[in-house]
């Protein structure tokens, strides 16, 4: 049953080594089950729930991804647009986290037919490259402010906006010392780096009697609280299109970067460099997002962790279906999620944001046009803690440029399109 599911003897791999690559995906991934709940809760959803929802997505983006699309490839609530969906969407914008949850949902459903239709090709291929690297990076600039504010390293301040805050007492001595932990275990190749960094701050906190032990494991919560609890109405409120366009925006390129970086990976590209069954994988994505979105969660995608199942021999979506297996068994350690504190969550945040913000060594610095506007996209999300002022002010920064450079040949009618969309945005909806 499994060779005329999954292909093993084609893929040249067996049980064994799917198995193994599923654990060693979900390992290091883990860590989502206990950040996106703390981060999500910040807006009033019931933790608890969104800790069942978050289960429950990575279960069904995952096995749709390995039984339909047949890759080893898992999905869970993304981080980034966790973060934007709490501290600017509801945080910063005021919307409802129903509200928010409608805009996840719409975005997901237009990547759905973006995928049937097969313009995914056409957006994909005319951004410029050193918007998609600003966008990662900006990403992991916005990741990093929040991981530092939880910690309480940096603080508000009335003159300079920020500050340094207390750097002596146990919860920011806890936060680096699990931030250098994880980068140094992940410099060693060792799997789980991330999960193990955030166990071993929760537990250094426990003895000192900063949290309190609460069980191992237990009865899921209600999901009740978050279950369809979306509102459509409000999320097609014409000031949500920037959000609804954020969120489908990075979906998109996450989504495409991870799968074609992971297949490299593993040699499952054509003679071509393509990917195939890339429509089935893409509506995979689209369609966990809307069901986590029905569920109470944030957009899901496709992780590139994936890879380090990947190298450990996962070649087929058996190894996705056992990340699966191992996401619903997680449904039973609330306990354990609930009483890890945002400071033992942070580092993993600023973990996250050091990876993301590698993606700026690959633009081009000798070339302003493309450099400029790359920095504008990067420095505006963390600036004015919004992933969607970021990406409108880099491609608002990029087609002015190029005009004014005389680069025509660089622009392209998507780039302008989306650029004067943006301008519109900027002068009506906000002015209003």
């Amino acid at each position: 049953m499994l060779e005329r599911l999954f292909q093993l003897q084609a893929h040249g791999t067996t049980v064994r080594k799917e198995v193994v690559a599923g654990f060693t995906t979900f390992l290091t991934m883990a860590y989502i089950i206990v950040v996106n709940p703390s981060i999500l809760s910040s807006t009033g959803m019931d933790f608890g729930a969104v800790f069942v929802a978050t289960c429950l997505a990575a279960v069904i983006g995952t096995l749709i991804m390995g039984l339909w699309a047949n890759y080893p490839i898992a999905l869970a609530p993304g981080m980034g647009l966790n973060a934007f969906f709490s501290f600017t969407v509801v945080g910063s914008m005021g919307y409802s986290w129903q509200v928010a949850l409608g805009a996840v949902f719409i975005s997901g459903f237009l990547f759905f037919i973006l995928s049937i239709f097969k313009v995914r090709e056409w957006i994909i291929n005319s951004i410029p490259m050193s918007l998609r690297f600003g966008i990662s990076a900006g990403i992991g600039f916005f990741l990093a402010l929040i991981a530092l504010k939880n910690a309480g390293i940096v603080v508000d301040h009335p003159a300079t906006l920020v500050g340094l805050g207390e750097v002596k007492v146990a919860e920011s001595l806890l936060f680096f010392g699990g931030f250098v932990l994880i980068c140094a275990l992940s410099f060693r190749q060792v799997t789980g780096a991330v999960m193990i960094g955030i166990i071993a701050v929760t537990g250094f906190a426990m003895a000192l009697g900063m949290v309190e032990y609460n069980g191992l494991v237990s009865a899921p919560p209600s999901l009740a609280p978050t279950f369809m609890q979306l509102d459509l109405a409000g999320a097609l409120n014409v000031g949500m299109i920037s959000v609804i366009f954020a969120f489908l925006f990075v979906d998109l390129f996450d989504t495409s970067g991870t799968l074609i970086g992971a297949a490299h990976r593993g040699g499952l590209l054509d003679k071509e460099g393509k990917l195939p069954r890339l429509g089935r994988a893409l509506m995979s994505d689209s369609v966990a997002t809307m069901s986590g979105a029905a569920l109470g969660t944030s957009t899901t995608t496709s992780y590139i962790e994936s890879t380090a199942g990947i190298s450990a021999g996962g070649r087929t979506g058996l190894t996705a279906v056992v990340v699966a297996a191992l996401f619903l068994a997680c449904l039973l350690l609330s306990p354990i999620a609930s009483i890890i504190p945002a400071y033992a969550t942070a580092p993993a945040l600023l973990y996250v944001a050091v990876l993301m913000a590698s993606g700026l060594k690959l633009i081009d610095w000798d070339d302003i046009t493309d450099a400029a506007p790359a920095v504008v996209t990067a420095l505006m999300m963390p600036l004015t803690f919004s992933i969607a002022n970021g990406i409108a002010l880099g491609f608002i920064t990029y087609a002015i440029l190029k005009a004014l450079s005389g680069r025509w040949s660089d622009l392209n009618a998507s780039v302008v399109i989306i650029a004067v969309v943006f301008v519109l945005k900027f002068i009506f909806l906000d002015a209003a």
